[in-house]
C-alpha cells in the first residue's frame, strides 16, 4: 500500500513520487491551500494539496483529526524549513489522497498525556501517540540487543513451561484449574528458576530466555501482575563469571540502545554497607547524602527513645544531614515525618542548625550542651543544615532513613544528572519472620550460603550470608540472582532451616532434590527486568509506560474489561465453583 514512511521522506527523494500511509496528525484548510501532517511510526511529513488539483483538493478539504490516509504524490523542497523534523526540508504535493477509514472524535489528542483511566481504556489510541510510540521501540530495541549479545556468544534460548508446580515461597501464585484432573491445580511461573537450574544438570551450560512471569502481589508504578525478565544462567561459574559477563552486556545494550556509556568496572557494595551508608539494599549513588550512625555518642543521652535503640543487639540510631535544610518549615517538617511513617518510623527527631549557628531541636534538652553539639558535628552539620535522627531495629530505621533519603534528595534537587550502576553483594542468607516464627530466604531458598559446611551454617543461620547478588542502577533493582546450590544434602539443610520439612521437600520440590543428586554442577544465574530497564532507557518512572497492554493497580484491564465472571457450565467442566461471600 505504501512506498516510504513518513518519517523517512527526506530531500534525497526530491522529485520523486511516493504512496505514504498514517493518520492525519494536523489538518489545516486556509482555503487557497490544504496542509495535512501525516504520521506514521516513523514521524510526520507535510502533504500539501492545491486548488487546482480538483478532486484531491476537495478529498483533503474533508479530512478530519486522526483520519486513516493514503497519499500519492511528488516530494518537492519545502520553503519553510521545520528544523524539529527529519522531513522538515521537504513536503509531499498530494496527487492523490484516499481516505481508508474516518475517526470519531477522540477522547484525547495524540500530542497531550492524558489522565491514567483514559490511557488505560483506549489503550490503541494511547500507544500511537508519538510519544507512547518511542518508548515502546526502545523497549523493542533493547529486547533485540540482549537477544543479538547473547547468541553471538553462545548463549542458548530455551522455552521453559507456563503450566507448572505451585511454590510456596515468595508472592502468591497464579493457579490454573486441571480440567482433566479435578481437583488440581497448575500454577503460573513466578520465575522459571528450578527448570533453569535443572537446565544446568542436563548439560545446557549457558541458558537464556525472555521470560514471561507471573506473581499475584500489590501493583504499583515498578510492578506489574505479569512481567517480562531476561533469565540467564550458567554452568560451572561462580560469582565473578556471572557478574562480569551480565555487566558487559549490560553496559553494551545501554550503548547500543541509547548512547549511554556506563562504568566499567560497576563498584561493588556489600548488602550491610549499603543498608548502614543509604539505609537501602538498591541505593541511589546519584545522591551524595549518607546516614551516620550515632549510637554511640547518645547512650548516655536522657532521650529514651535513643537510649532504648543504642542498648539493643539489633538497634540503630542513625542521622541524616540535608545541606540547606534549616529553611524547612514545621509544616514541612511534619511532612518528612509523615513519610517516614509510611516506612515504620514510630517518630521522628531533628535539629536544625541556623545561618547564626542558633540550634533548633526538640531533644537538644535531653543532652548536655557540649554532648549536643558534638553529636551534630559527628554528623557533618553546618549553618543553615538540618539533622534527622531515628532510631529503633535496625531494618526499620534504614528503611524510613533511607526513604527520607531519596526524598530529601528530590526535593534539594541533590540528583546527580548521571548513570550510577551498582553490585550489591553478601546479602544475609536469611530474615526472621516473627508472625510466622521462622526463617524465609532473603533471595530464594535455591540460593547458596557462602560457606559450604551445613553444620557451621545451621550453627550460625541468624548471620548467615548467601552468595546472592543484585544489580542496581539510579535506585532500581534491574538484576538479581546467585550462585545456586547443587548439592542435594545441602539444599535439604536450608529447607529445613526455613521451616520446611522432609516430606514436604519432597512433595514440592522432590523433583530437584532427585536432580541434583545426579552429578549437578556448580551454577549460578540472574533475572533482568526488561520492563525496569526498558523504563530507565526511556525516562519514565512507570514502566506501565513501556508494557503494551498493562493493568490498573487495581490489577484490572480496562480496555478488554479483564478480570470477568466466567459462565457456570464453563466452571463446572473445571471442577470449580464460585463461593459466595458470607
Amino acid at each position: 500500500m505504501r512506498t516510504h514512511y513518513c518519517g523517512l521522506v527526506d530531500e534525497t527523494l526530491i522529485g520523486q513520487s511516493v504512496t505514504l500511509c498514517g493518520w492525519a496528525d494536523v489538518a489545516r484548510n486556509l482555503g487557497g491551500v490544504c496542509f495535512i501532517d501525516l504520521r506514521d511510526h516513523e514521524g510526520i511529513v507535510q502533504i500539501v494539496a492545491e486548488p487546482d488539483q480538483g478532486e484531491v483538493f476537495d478529498v483533503a478539504a474533508q479530512v478530519g483529526y486522526e483520519y486513516c490516509l493514503r497519499i500519492s504524490g511528488t516530494v518537492r523542497a519545502r520553503h519553510a524549513v521545520n528544523d524539529k523534523l527529519r522531513s522538515g526540508k521537504v513536503e509531499v504535493v498530494a496527487t492523490q489522497i484516499e481516505i481508508l477509514n474516518k475517526a470519531d472524535t477522540l477522547p484525547f489528542y495524540m500530542h497531550e498525556t492524558p489522565g491514567e483511566e483514559a490511557r488505560l481504556t483506549y489503550r490503541y489510541l494511547d500507544l500511537r501517540r508519538p510519544e507512547m510510540q518511542r518508548m515502546q521501540r526502545t523497549r523493542i530495541a533493547l529486547v533485540q540487543a540482549l537477544r543479538r549479545w547473547l547468541d553471538a556468544r553462545g548463549f542458548q534460548d530455551i522455552e521453559t513451561p507456563i503450566l507448572t508446580k505451585a511454590t510456596p515461597e515468595g508472592a502468591r501464585d497464579f493457579l490454573v484449574p486441571a480440567r482433566m484432573h479435578e481437583g488440581e491445580f497448575y500454577a503460573l511461573p513466578q520465575s522459571p528458576q528450578l527448570f533453569k537450574q535443572i537446565l544446568m544438570v542436563a548439560g545446557f551450560d549457558r541458558y537464556y530466555q525472555i521470560a514471561r512471569c507471573f506473581r499475584d502481589e500489590a501493583l504499583r508504578a515498578d510492578r506489574q501482575l505479569e512481567f517480562t525478565q531476561l533469565d540467564m544462567e550458567f554452568a560451572w561459574v561462580d560469582e565473578a563469571t556471572v557478574q562480569g559477563t551480565t555487566e558487559e552486556l549490560i553496559r553494551h545494550v545501554f550503548k547500543e540502545v541509547i548512547g549511554v556509556e556506563l562504568a566499567d568496572p560497576f563498584p561493588r557494595m556489600t548488602w550491610h554497607e549499603a543498608m548502614r551508608r543509604f539505609g537501602s539494599d538498591k541505593p541511589d549513588l546519584r545522591i551524595a547524602l549518607e546516614l551516620v550512625d550515632v549510637a554511640e555518642l547518645v547512650r548516655e543521652c536522657e532521650f529514651k527513645v535513643f537510649t532504648d535503640a543504642a542498648g539493643q543487639d539489633d538497634g540503630r540510631v542513625a542521622a541524616l544531614r540535608i545541606p540547606g535544610g534549616a529553611r524547612l518549615s514545621r509544616k514541612q517538617i511534619d511532612e518528612y515525618a509523615a513519610h517516614a511513617a509510611k516506612y515504620g518510623a514510630k517518630g521522628l527527631a531533628y535539629a536544625k542548625l541556623g545561618e547564626d549557628g542558633a540550634i533548633n531541636s526538640p531533644i537538644q534538652k535531653f543532652f548536655p550542651e557540649d554532648a549536643f553539639a558534638a553529636l551534630l558535628a559527628h554528623c557533618g552539620a553546618q549553618n543553615g543544615d538540618i539533622v534527622f535522627f531515628g532510631a529503633g531495629a535496625f531494618g526499620v530505621v534504614s528503611d524510613f532513613m533511607g526513604a527520607l533519603r531519596l526524598k530529601a534528595g528530590k526535593d534539594f534537587e541533590l540528583v546527580e544528572s548521571s548513570w550510577r550502576p551498582l553490585w550489591v553483594t553478601d546479602f544475609p542468607m536469611f530474615e526472621w519472620d516473627a508472625e510466622e516464627n521462622r526463617h524465609v530466604a532473603l533471595h530464594h531458598p535455591f540460593t547458596a550460603p557462602a560457606v559450604d559446611d551445613i553444620a557451621e551454617l545451621k550453627a550460625n543461620a541468624k548471620t548467615a550470608v548467601s552468595r546472592g547478588y543484585d544489580m542496581v542502577l539510579n535506585g532500581n533493582e534491574i538484576g538479581g540472582g546467585s550462585i545456586r546450590i547443587h548439592r542435594s544434602d545441602m539444599q535439604s539443610a536450608v529447607f529445613e532451616l526455613l521451616g520446611i520439612d522432609e516430606e514436604e521437600a519432597q512433595a514440592k520440590f522432590g523433583f530437584l532434590l532427585d536432580a541434583l543428586r545426579f552429578g549437578a554442577p556448580p551454577h549460578g544465574g540472574v533475572a533482568f527486568g526488561i520492563d525496569r530497564i526498558a523504563a530507565l532507557m526511556a525516562g519514565t518512572e512507570s514502566i506501565r509506560d513501556v508494557i503494551p497492554f498493562p493493568k490498573t493497580t487495581t490489577a484490572q484491564c480496562l480496555m478488554t474489561g479483564a478480570p470477568s465472571p466466567i459462565p457456570d457450565a464453563q466452571l463446572a467442566e473445571l471442577h470449580v465453583r464460585v463461593r459466595e461471600k458470607e
